[in-house]
């Protein structure tokens, strides 16, 4: 295998060119360090012409519709745009400034804009379904066959059968949509970003964790200021509201966090009016509801599902209505717990206020269980938990992790080598762990590169980015500390893993459905869920614990304590994420955007939220205003896809649990390779619902989720 295809031929490029790092990737991957802003409309523009000429010769009534002359040509140029993109995509996530983003937003129209003439191409249609009815076709094999399907489909939701008077409105739409969706995700940075608050007096930090003071202190120190500083970014922001004994303080916190990007925030301290989303969720849900209805689509909802597992609109929302009435007599049992606890134990006579839910909470579980997420927290070193994830990928699916050199856009970053038992390459990844200013908040994976079979016959092997926002390393007494991170972290980072694992373990070499390419948008959360379930087996833990003082493994006795609590107020948390999911569905399916005005996204979410949870919303939430997976992220009329995914993933670790009662351990490696050969090496080449069959032997049931959950 190789990784030596380089972007662009170096003698193919204009002198002007040659020393652009966007264009001479070095082992197929970027020199990211050395991209400036001033590298991306030179490169951007070069690879839009070249993709354009390539757009040309494949409509030419000339070239054959054939895999060779028209879809391969095609998928070069395509390629070596997306991935140069990418690659200024992702610096402006993780490594944002203000000249970044100006060159970004620059080209971002016209990156827009070719992809979208792509779509609506009808002669390019022609061409693909003239190559679906040829006897070439037969000659392809299944990946190859399910690349010209979905284009074929893609065509057709790209708005090629649109006529010549509407695909110059439908282009505008798509161009709208993604400067949009730019300026609120930039909106939220820049309000997570402009918060701080310096504490002086140490007796304002009562009940906070030594770690979380020392990374206030070091980033007060950071930013030239004496005292504490904390910020939104959530390492910082969470533990405040979870340990801190001063409710001011909490109330302060959570006031400025549920304002960000609204109109709010400059009275919170979040800065400037114009960060508002407000607007912005309207103009976005208008021009969505547009282009579906353009398409012959009742709704965006209707167009969203065109491509995934679900069926129909009220498919997903009764699926989400039944789940959310099963959850809600757990949620009520919850949050009635909480408020008599808050009462009796912590002196709360006039109730609890959102600023206090995660402090009780957190009191209430070291009251049950008899320990606390911060005690939990020190046998987490990152770098004892890496080598516990690598060893359980090793196990199960064959394949070992080591320690690269690829090129970095930050010191923080680390790369890993994928390989075979027998040392051949099969992937690489890159680690992006720690949150810092002018980096988005969240966690993801990203596709930095596919796998694919190359012209001459190489295999061009997948690249990964797994991202997350843990609380950085921080000096104490001027030494710098093992990074710990949560056992949510812990959570997190197998999460992120699972999506990795799907993208970097494919053996489809044709791109459009190698790794996560081509799945359905409602399953490809399942690898991700399906990891979760190991942070939570004793096997799995005591092998990647160690006490960041004493070396120590985690107790059993702790671990028996963490997995009694492990349900402890998921009815409530279940609750959350199917509001937030109705909210998104309902704003796509039956929202009246064209007529609507003012906070009209916002009384839908509250709508939802009185009829369905428990926790009562405070009147200065904005949350909605920091929805980034839906109106930055990708997940519009999609957010659904976590629960349904959930399904999927639990009712596939149960074979894993089946496989223990008879071998003893759920790291059954027999197990575990007919998962990787199930789902993970087939990515997109077939529907989701036929690789879960593949490796369960029958259609999904819910009742593991909800076990798991204890819903059941």
């Amino acid at each position: 295998m190789t990784t030596s295809h380089s972007q662009v031929a170096l003698g193919s490029l204009p002198t002007s060119l040659q020393n652009n790092p966007l264009l001479t990737f070095g082992r197929g991957i970027a020199s990211y360090s050395e991209v400036k802003p001033e590298h991306i409309g030179p490169a951007i523009e070069y690879l839009l012409k070249q993709a354009q000429e390539a757009v040309d010769t494949a409509t030419n009534p000339a070239t054959l519709p054939s895999w060779n002359k028209l879809a391969e040509p095609l998928e070069d140029a395509t390629e070596a745009l997306g991935r140069s993109w990418g690659v200024i995509s992702h610096l402006n996530s993780v490594a944002d400034n203000p000249d970044l983003r100006n060159a970004y937003g620059e080209m971002l129209p016209k990156v827009t804009a070719f992809f979208s003439s792509l779509g609506q191409n009808l002669a390019l249609y022609q061409k693909f379904k003239d190559l679906k009815n040829s006897s070439d076709y037969l000659k392809l094999d299944h990946a190859q066959q399910k690349v010209i399907e979905n284009s074929l489909r893609d065509f057709r939701l790209g708005g090629a059968e649109l006529s010549d008077a509407d695909k110059p409105r439908f282009a505008q739409i798509q161009d709208e949509q993604a400067v949009l969706g730019k300026a609120f995700s930039d909106h939220v940075l820049d309000a997570t970003d402009a918060f701080i608050h310096v504490i002086t007096n140490k007796s304002d930090l009562a009940g906070l964790p030594e770690d979380a003071i020392a990374a206030a202190a070091d980033t007060a120190e950071q930013k030239q200021l004496k005292g504490w500083a904390f910020t939104l970014h959530f390492p910082s922001y969470y533990p405040v509201l979870q340990y801190s004994e001063n409710r001011a303080l909490r109330r302060l916190m959570y006031q400025a966090y549920v304002t960000r990007s609204s109109e709010l925030s400059p009275e919170y301290g979040q800065g400037k009016l114009e960060w508002d989303n407000t607007h912005n969720m309207l103009d976005q849900l208008r021009l969505r509801d547009e282009e579906a209805r353009m398409l012959g689509f009742a709704n965006y909802a209707a167009l969203s599902i065109a491509p995934k597992m679900a069926k129909s609109v009220d498919e997903v929302d009764s699926f989400l209505c039944t789940f959310a009435n099963k959850a809600k007599p757990f949620a009520q049992k919850d949050w009635e717990e909480l408020c008599a606890f808050a009462k009796t134990e912590l002196g709360f006579m006039d109730g609890l206020e959102p600023w206090d839910v995660p402090f009780a909470a957190e009191r209430l579980k070291q009251a049950r269980y008899s320990f606390s997420e911060n005690e939990l927290k020190q046998y987490f070193p990152l770098p004892k938990v890496l080598d516990g994830l690598f060893g359980l990928i090793q196990t199960l699916f064959g394949v070992k992790i080591e320690a690269s050199d690829l090129p970095t856009w930050h010191s923080d970053v680390q790369s890993f080598a994928v390989k075979d038992l027998d040392g051949n390459l099969r992937a690489y990844f890159y680690l992006d762990p720690y949150a810092r200013t002018g980096k988005r908040g969240g966690a993801w994976m990203d596709d930095a590169r596919g796998r694919r079979e190359l012209p001459n016959g190489e295999i061009q092997v997948p690249v990964a980015y797994l991202v997350c926002n843990f609380a950085p390393p921080v000096k104490v007494d001027g030494v710098l500390r093992l990074p710990t991170i949560t056992h949510d972290d812990v959570i997190t980072l197998f999460h992120e893993s699972g999506h990795g694992l799907h993208h970097l373990l494919t053996q489809v070499s044709a791109l459009g459905v190698s790794g996560i390419n081509g799945v359905e948008w409602d399953a490809v959360e399942l690898p991700s869920q399906f990891m979760e379930n190991f942070c939570w087996e004793w096997e799995v833990l005591e092998k990647m614990t160690a006490h960041a003082e004493t070396g120590k493994p985690l107790p059993r006795e702790l671990f028996e304590k963490m997995l009694a609590a492990k349900n402890f107020q998921n009815g409530m948390a279940t609750l959350r994420q199917i509001v937030m999911s109705l909210t998104d569905w309902r704003l796509h399916s039956s929202f009246d955007a064209a007529d609507a005005r003012g906070h009209a996204v916002l009384d839908v979410s509250r709508k939802i939220a009185s009829e369905y949870n428990i926790i009562p919303q405070p009147e200065i939430s904005r949350w909605i205003n920091s929805f980034s997976h839906i109106f930055a992220g990708g997940y519009a009329a999609g957010y659904y896809s976590y629960k349904w995914a959930e399904v999927l993933s639990a009712d596939a670790y149960s074979a894993f649990e089946e496989a223990a009662k008879l071998t003893g351990t759920v790291l059954d490696p027999q197990t575990g390779i007919r998962y990787r050969e199930a789902i993970l090496e087939v990515g997109g080449s077939r529907p989701a619902a036929e690789s879960f069959k593949a490796f369960r032997g029958r259609e999904p049931s819910i009742d593991a989720l909800l076990r798991h959950g204890g819903l059941a």
